[in-house]
């Protein structure tokens, strides 16, 4: 503990100036302005394309139809809000993982735009009837992982980890310190994903959010063994296999698979809030039988 304090510390003061530059005003006005230069230069580049005034070698890489540029502000849009889902990790278990739902219906919508974006211009509905049916179960999969979600964050009851501050602030810091490993790590899987053209930057790191989030469970049993605390952890650790798992299934069972892990971690939640002092209130055990009881031959009051 005397050797983690002070790196502890120094990662929760990084991570604190951090996430003030990236949740502040300057910060979303360039990111804004990006996404609008990018999709601006996408169509441009699409329209040149398609007229042959781009040179060979960028043609071969350019596609020809406009969607395309859509997916693509759409793709960054997404990298973005990975950003917050991995700062959000540090101030609470449980609405970091709702931001995991957000980003998995945003990313069944970018699936809509990508059916779109395979059709050729102009439409003809023999070659887009398929697509149609994958465009709305993407878009109606989106929808009920939307509803869920709101569900999801209206039953939240955030409870301190413990009632000692001093663990508490050691256990947010730690949090803290995961967070900027993970934007590490992010960062060099989306440098991987630009330089190499890969377009499963995001199941790749959805596969390491499955490994930080038992990291926390972990984490969180040094501050608290409660029995409550960590099935509920663990359980959201199982919703967010389940969205990896929806990001390597085909349509309509990506979807599927994706309503089932939302319906499951709201249900999770309103078990925990329901049963969870219960739980505790058991765990704690009957209340200790006074000298008083004793000498009358009372039964101390059922727990």
């Amino acid at each position: 503990m005397r050797y983690t304090a002070p790196v502890l510390a120094f990662a929760a003061r990084v991570f604190d100036g951090l996430e003030r530059l990236w949740s502040g005003a300057a910060a979303r006005r360039v990111v804004a302005g990006l996404l609008v230069a990018v999709f601006g230069a996408a169509l441009l580049g699409i329209e040149l394309n398609r007229r042959g005034l781009l040179p060979a070698a960028y043609a071969r890489r350019t596609p020809t139809s406009h969607f395309a540029a859509v997916e693509l502000a759409f793709y960054l849009l997404l990298a973005f809000e990975v950003v917050g889902l991995v700062l959000g990790i540090a101030r609470s278990v449980s609405n970091a993982a709702g931001k995991q739902f957000e980003i998995f219906s945003l990313i069944l919508l970018r699936h809509s735009f990508e059916e779109f974006g395979q059709l050729g211009e102009p439409l003809a509905w023999d070659s887009a009837r398929v697509a149609v049916l994958r465009m709305l179960a993407d878009g109606f999969g989106a929808l009920a992982v939307f509803v869920l979600l709101g569900f999801y964050y209206a039953a939240q009851r955030h409870r301190p980890l413990s009632t000692d501050l001093r663990e508490t602030r050691s256990f947010i810091a730690a949090k803290k310190l995961l967070s900027l490993v993970l934007v590490g790590v992010f960062a060099f899987l989306a440098g991987g994903a630009v330089l190499r053209e890969r377009a499963e930057f995001f199941e790749s790191f959805y596969t390491i959010l499955v490994f930080a989030d038992v990291l926390v469970v972990l984490l969180s049993l040094r501050y608290s063994t409660s029995y409550a605390v960590v099935f509920r952890n663990s359980g959201l650790a199982v919703a967010t296999v389940l969205l990896r798992l929806a990001l390597a299934a085909p349509a309509f069972a990506n979807a599927a698979l994706g309503i089932a892990a939302s319906a499951f971690a709201l249900g999770l939640t309103l078990a925990y809030n329901r049963l969870a002092p219960v739980l505790v209130r058991e765990a704690a055990g009957p209340p200790a039988e006074t000298d008083a009881d004793a000498a009358e031959g009372v039964e101390p009051p059922a727990a």
